[in-house]
């Protein structure tokens, strides 16, 4: 790869980021196609600063990570309507100097678990309230799932359950819930927290299957766990190449 001064550039931005694949995946992919363009990622805390160098700088495309997918939206110049829908962005282009955000997280994670399951008349438990509980939230009512939000804040799971029109409950009271489908929609499990996970173990029963967002480790505690009981598994990698082709 040679950088120059037509080189186009993109990036991911959140805080963390030291977890993110994305470069990885985009500067192979320009690597491989012959593409002039340059992946990077930056830890940013100010998404409102980042926004303002993005259109300084004339970045092409960012993804958008946590903390910042609901944040970022009062600087964008239009919203794709599906983001609007769910009320997230995780994907930014910049065309002609105008900012437009997309939302790649709702198509990436229920095409990643159609490969496994079905999720019609199926009861999901999401676990988070997050930019990415949100989409994903979005995607199980629109695929027809009985869904049922947990959270260890109450306040924001109990906003999103209203959003989507669903129950909230606390997260200790997962174990009481009527569950097929399980999905960790929070940074539980994450690099370099691997022992944590979001659900206690004796609480996972083989017959659910079990999803995890976290793709850093590719097999998180929560993924090892509901493999000892026999669950359907589905990886936090499966949703991010999903993420990519949307």
């Amino acid at each position: 790869m040679t950088i120059n001064s037509t080189t186009s550039l993109y990036c991911v931005l959140g805080d963390p980021v030291t977890h993110s694949l994305s470069p990885a995946m985009h500067n192979s992919a320009f690597l491989h196609t012959g593409y002039n363009g340059a992946y990077v990622a930056f830890n940013v805390k100010d998404i409102g600063a980042a926004i303002t160098g993005i259109r300084a700088l004339n970045i092409k495309g960012i993804s958008i990570t946590i903390p910042h997918k609901l944040t970022v939206m009062e600087y964008l110049d239009e919203i794709d309507e599906t983001a609007k829908k769910i009320g997230a962005v995780n994907t930014i282009l910049n065309k002609d100097g105008r900012l437009h955000g997309f939302n790649t997280d709702c198509l990436g994670a229920t095409n990643a678990l159609l490969e496994k399951t079905k999720i019609k008349n199926k009861d999901v438990v999401l676990v988070g309230a997050g930019g990415a509980a949100r989409a994903i939230g979005f995607g199980i009512l629109a695929e027809g799932g009985r869904l049922t939000i947990v959270n260890i804040l109450e306040d924001e799971g109990e906003q999103l359950a209203k959003d989507l029109g669903v129950k909230y409950y606390p997260l200790s009271y997962f174990k009481n819930l009527d569950c097929n489908i399980m999905i960790n929609a929070t940074p539980l499990g994450m690099t370099p927290d691997i022992d944590k996970m979001a659900v206690e173990p004796e609480h996972i029963t083989r017959d659910m299957v079990v999803m995890d967002i976290v793709y850093n480790p590719l097999k998180t505690r929560l993924l090892k766990e509901a493999d000892k009981k026999g669950c359907v598994t589905v990886d936090g990698v499966s949703m991010f190449v999903h993420q990519g082709v949307a």
